[in-house]
């Protein structure tokens, strides 16, 4: 068990702890989620980046860093969703685009070959958490932004960027690898 697999364990732990915070109503909760899900996002560069850097590559890493990922993001995305803070098309949309990759990974494993992630998935997993952060600093109860209406449209303005990203990096994953769909 090394360092990034403990990190990876660790984002896992934290996905409890940071759904207790966001479904509270006070606003410290709110920040306290926006916290724990930013340490738990930095996790996720800092495995990756350790695992890399020092050959510490696994496979229980390959396997539970992005389920701990998944689990993490769409874990917010149905708080928010619940809370009305996000609108339920676009969790689908983002549930979808996971369940798709998940799957045609499994397809490419089973022809022997691993994926890695394009610039596209990376942009979709930045805007993902920056969208849920942004929509943490609204109000559970209201949906308005500390910093006024300007601050919601940024937030909403953010998780459409990132829905976006989600379909597009779809797309375009399944097209630079559409070949493992073949039968040989």
């Amino acid at each position: 068990m090394n360092l990034p697999n403990k990190l990876t364990i660790l984002r896992a732990c934290m996905i409890p702890v940071f759904v207790v915070l966001a479904l509270q109503t006070p606003f410290w909760a709110q920040i306290a989620a926006a916290i724990v899900f930013a340490l738990a996002s930095f996790t996720d560069y800092l495995d990756g980046h350790i695992a890399r850097k020092y050959n510490l590559v696994t496979n229980f890493g390959k396997f539970m860093d992005p389920i701990a990922d998944k689990l993490l993001v769409m874990s917010a995305f149905v708080v928010l969703v619940g809370q009305g803070r996000m609108p339920s098309w676009a969790c689908i949309i983002v549930l979808g685009r996971e369940f798709v990759i998940s799957g045609f990974r499994l397809v490419a494993a089973d022809a022997g070959r691993v994926i890695a992630a394009g610039p596209l998935g990376k942009i979709k997993t930045v805007t993902q958490m920056a969208a849920v952060l942004l929509l943490l600093l609204l109000s559970p109860v209201t949906g308005e932004a500390p910093l006024g209406e300007g601050g919601k449209v940024f937030a909403d303005v953010v998780m459409y960027i990132s829905t976006f990203f989600s379909l597009v990096s779809c797309v375009d994953y399944i097209a630079r690898n559409r070949d493992c769909l073949k039968d040989r």
